[in-house]
């Protein structure tokens, strides 16, 4: 289950959603997450399933390590559908005792459960194609502008970014202590909820020791090369928004000017 996760992994690449300059993949994901909560219509969620499909199509991203990130979350989809399912009133399709499935309740699910599944996709998507140096690049220059109300905007970016890139490596920690304590004989999925948790400890205990002494080390070689934060830093590739930066951005106005168009008329 934790190799599953792919969150802040990088996949190298040349396609145009690699090339786009790492603020507007940055803009586009916040506004595309805020754009899902326009659709309500079938028909609207079917122009927001043919935009994912292009952008993955464009990011000559593997479908299958796609399908690898929306894995590690599917019970929570299956958990959304299945109270939505159960809880919304409307013409009951199913019943069992006091628990019964609507029609409505299903339908409210699966649109729920669509858009838990776009905005993994596209989060994913934005990790995927941009490394950890452009991504810190990106949210610093987003911030900038809040640096005159004191906000220190490449330290905060760094620590994203940090926080960001250590997940794999974390999750790799955490398999590799499970293994090994499984290997000297813990059981972690036999007893109650209670005794489940108290089996955490032995994987905990060393993985706390083990981010802790990883963030002494990285502290250790920033020092070691000068690190001195934000000030007066030079970039070897600078950024800078080209044709095509201009072109995603059109394509998400289109979207969003065809939901906005459907949720109006009601379709």
């Amino acid at each position: 289950m934790l190799s599953d996760i792919t969150l802040g992994q990088y996949y190298p690449g040349k396609s145009i959603i690699h090339l786009l300059d790492p603020r507007t993949k940055i803009l586009l994901t916040t506004i595309f997450i805020s754009s899902i909560f326009l659709a309500q219509s079938y028909l609207a969620y079917a122009a927001l399933a043919f935009f994912v499909i292009a952008a993955v199509a464009s990011s000559r991203i593997p479908v299958k390590l796609v399908v690898k990130s929306i894995k590690p979350l599917w019970i929570i989809i299956a958990f959304t559908l299945g109270i939505h399912a159960m809880t919304a009133p409307g013409t009951a399709i199913y019943s069992w005792g006091p628990v019964s499935i609507t029609e409505e309740g299903l339908r409210q699910g699966l649109l729920m459960s669509a858009r838990l599944v776009f905005l993994i996709i596209v989060s994913s998507l934005l990790t995927f194609t941009t490394s950890p140096i452009a991504l810190t690049d990106g949210i610093e220059m987003l911030l900038r502008p809040f640096k005159k109300i004191g906000l220190p905007a490449h330290e905060l970016a760094m620590m994203m970014t940090i926080a960001l890139r250590f997940i794999p490596t974390l999750l790799e920690e955490t398999d590799r202590i499970i293994k090994a304590q499984s290997a000297r004989g813990a059981d972690f999925e036999s007893g109650n909820i209670l005794k489940r948790a108290k089996n955490m400890v032995p994987i905990l205990v060393p993985l706390f020791i083990s981010a802790f002494r990883r963030a002494d080390e990285l502290a250790t070689a920033m020092e070691a090369r000068c690190y001195q934060g934000g000030e007066n830093r030079t970039r070897m590739k600078q950024l800078s928004i080209t044709r095509r930066d201009w072109l995603a951005g059109a394509v998400i106005i289109v979207l969003i000017g065809l939901l906005i168009i459907l949720r109006v008329l009601g379709r």
